[in-house]
């Protein structure tokens, strides 16, 4: 029997790997039972900060590492791939129907009992210790949270992570917008449902009098308290929209407002400033905004998003929030293969390992569960190479530098390099994937995994 506690995305794709590996398992989620600051639903593996799950090419390091989960038989990315909604280059989902399409899959799963209770500490396999994957992601509950950092011996972290506001679609004032994908790099099935003109984003152009009217107004504006004591941290991956505005009143317009590559087709100019809304449904009738993480009151939400062109009217579907991450310090814990290096029975996996991002997150339930399922049978674990992505990222997790360990996305830079690599990035990028997916293979092949029967297995468990 192998026990999983948390139904994220590193769970349920921990869950999944163990039991197509013939292993019994029991995934236990507290929710709606015991519900959290964020989550809406009782589904599991329901996305919370956004819908996306980045970029999908090999050339992006992300992109990279889907293709190997693909490879893998990822119940995540299999699900990921049916439910995906337009978004340039990046795999972005209908988050419902995403969460719906894992739950249904696993409730489906013989080898999987799901178990609706909150775990309280690390005594579930008893005496007899039996693979406890440890997935309860950045909102642990606090009795849980307390057991892992005893566990650890109190190299227990955390950081602050922000949700952008969604918007109803019919409120969007469309003679405002325009319909664009930077560059014009937009999925191949982005026409329009309810607009004309091509492209993924519905974009909010801002001259320059607007972006600093709505600047100023953003850095005034009052921030909602955050319920903890300690000083805020943020991931600087994922900065709130207003601490990055209070950078300088430029960097907006060197990030999520950045207005490169999306010339307004009515004027045939570069905007100052533009807003991207990104299609949160199948049906289109949610936008997000992209890269508006926010700790803002909601009220102020509600009057400085206003500012934006096209949003004057528009209707909240769900204001941004802050939400504090709890992490573990990965290479104090962890061994690559995601197990504790005190217990070896015992694996952390998403973002309580100290990995960022929902991809990053069911990676590592991918390789715990497996390892899980491995330990079940009496076999070693074993870490992807680290030329993998995958493997890369198991590294970095269990050697990064403790004193200052941070979350981590996953990136090029780690991945070793490859001796005699092309010079321009973009073919050096692609040569590095080519020899990801060629080592991921020869690895598969010798644990025994057959990569075509477990596409087939994970298509066929869909609903």
């Amino acid at each position: 029997m192998i026990h999983i506690v948390g139904g994220g995305l590193a769970g349920s794709e921990a869950a999944w790997q163990a039991s197509r590996s013939g292993e019994s398992v029991t995934l236990y989620e507290m929710r709606p039972a015991t519900p959290t600051e964020v989550h809406q639903t009782g589904h599991l593996a329901e996305l919370v900060c956004s819908n996306s799950l980045r970029g999908d090419k090999l050339e992006n390091a992300v992109g990279l590492l889907k293709a190997e989960m693909r490879r893998l038989g990822s119940l995540i990315i299999r699900v990921a791939d049916d439910t995906r909604v337009p978004a340039g280059g990046a795999l972005a989902v209908d988050r419902g129907k995403f969460a719906e399409g894992i739950t249904n899959a696993l409730a489906q799963e013989p080898n999987v009992k799901i178990q609706r209770a909150e775990v309280a500490d690390l005594s579930l396999a008893g005496n007899v210790r039996e693979p406890l994957v440890v997935a309860t992601g950045p909102l642990t509950a606090p009795s849980l949270s307390a057991a892992v950092a005893q566990h650890v011996g109190g190299e227990h972290l955390y950081f602050y992570d922000a949700i952008s506001p969604i918007v109803l679609a019919e409120t969007i004032d469309r003679d405002q917008v325009y319909r664009a994908s930077r560059w014009g790099r937009h999925s191949s099935d982005a026409a329009a449902t309810d607009d004309s003109g091509e492209g993924d984003y519905l974009n909010c152009p801002l001259n320059r009098e607007e972006y600093q009217r709505f600047h100023e107004a953003l850095v005034s504006a009052e921030l909602a308290t955050l319920h903890d004591i300690d000083k805020a941290k943020f991931f600087e991956g994922c900065l709130p929209v207003e601490v990055m505005a209070r950078r300088g009143e430029d960097t907006l317009r060197f990030g999520p407002m950045k207005p490169v590559g999306l010339d307004d087709p009515r004027t045939g100019r570069r905007p100052y400033a533009v807003v991207q809304l990104r299609q949160d449904t199948l049906a289109a009738d949610h936008y997000s905004l992209v890269g508006f993480q926010t700790q803002l009151k909601w009220g102020e939400q509600s009057s400085v998003f206003r500012l934006i062109p096209g949003l004057e009217s528009a209707e909240f579907v769900r204001f941004g929030m802050i939400h504090r991450n709890t992490y573990i310090n990965g290479p104090t814990v962890l061994r690559p293969t995601w197990q504790s290096r005190s217990e070896p029975s015992l694996f952390f996996a998403g973002q309580i390992s100290g990995v960022e991002g929902y991809v990053e997150s069911a990676a590592s339930g991918l390789i715990a569960g497996l390892n899980a399922a491995a330990l079940a049978r009496g076999e070693a674990a074993q870490a992807p190479p680290r030329t993998t992505a995958i493997g890369a990222l198991g590294h970095y997790v269990s050697h990064a530098a403790p004193a200052n360990y941070q979350p981590s996305n996953i990136a090029f830079g780690l991945i070793p390099s490859m001796e005699g690599a092309p010079r321009r990035r973009v073919d050096r990028r692609r040569a590095t994937a080519g020899r990801a997916l060629a080592d991921l293979d020869a690895w598969a092949a010798e644990r025994g995994l057959d990569l075509e029967a477990t596409h087939a297995d994970a298509s066929a468990a869909l609903p």
